[in-house]
């Protein structure tokens, strides 16, 4: 019979402890529209070099010149089919933003899209959105760095520029109204870092950061003095 050493023991019971069930932090349930079949009519914007090169919801850099669009609720990676209601035209567009930002519209448009759809003098045009589907890729892996001291926060992104932490603090807060920025200067230079929650339990930030994960939001849990 193999000898057990107490190092060994140690480690099994830290192993036999990390197996025991994630302590469930009550999240309120958010409805959303399914990737597939759904359906939506209402008005469309768009929105073009104000925001070209900046970061998007989804964590890719937003390209005016693309076929994309910001939604509220569909998650991010959701493919649907856009038709301008005026003229009849369509255009596939994949959502990897949030958005709109004034209250009345239903979706923002790239202005790569809105040139498909004939919308760009128009501004504001009757829209029918479908859901076709979901980019998988768009789901993504929680990252964790848990040194330090603190409570366990969840965070979803880090910027140079404040108005950049605001847009998406903005868009999280439909949601989820637990989000905040906080500053943390770094080598100099001041970040602003939108973060959600404070949890004594790694697994609670964990239970939030899946779903946020799951959403197509690139999440890191880390410790509130990070």
């Amino acid at each position: 019979m193999r000898t057990i050493s107490r190092l060994s023991i140690i480690f099994l019971l830290i192993g036999l402890a990390s197996c025991t069930p994630r302590e469930v932090v009550k999240i309120p349930e958010i409805e959303r529209p399914p990737t597939k079949g759904w359906v939506e009519e209402g008005l469309a914007s768009w929105y073009g070099k104000d925001f070209h090169g900046r970061p998007t919801a989804s964590g890719e850099i937003y390209n005016m010149y693309g076929l994309s669009a910001a939604h509220r609720t569909l998650p991010l990676g959701t493919i649907v089919r856009v038709t301008n209601l005026k003229n009849g035209r369509s255009v596939d567009v994949v959502i990897n933003d949030r958005g709109p930002f004034v209250d009345g519209r239903i979706i923002d448009m790239s202005y790569g899209a809105a040139r498909v759809l004939d919308m760009v003098e128009d501004g504001v045009v009757p829209v029918r959105v479908e859901a076709l589907g979901r980019d998988p890729s768009y789901v993504k892996t929680v990252r964790v760095m848990d040194g330090g001291e603190g409570d366990f926060v969840v965070q979803v992104g880090a910027f140079l520029d404040p108005s950049n932490a605001e847009r998406l603090r903005t868009a999280l807060s439909w949601s989820y109204p637990d989000v905040y920025i906080a500053r943390a200067s770094v080598d100099g230079r001041t970040y602003y870092r939108v973060r959600l929650g404070s949890y004594k339990e790694k697994a609670s930030a964990l239970n939030l950061a899946d779903r946020l994960a799951e959403e197509g939001y690139p999440v890191w849990v880390t410790r509130s003095n990070q």
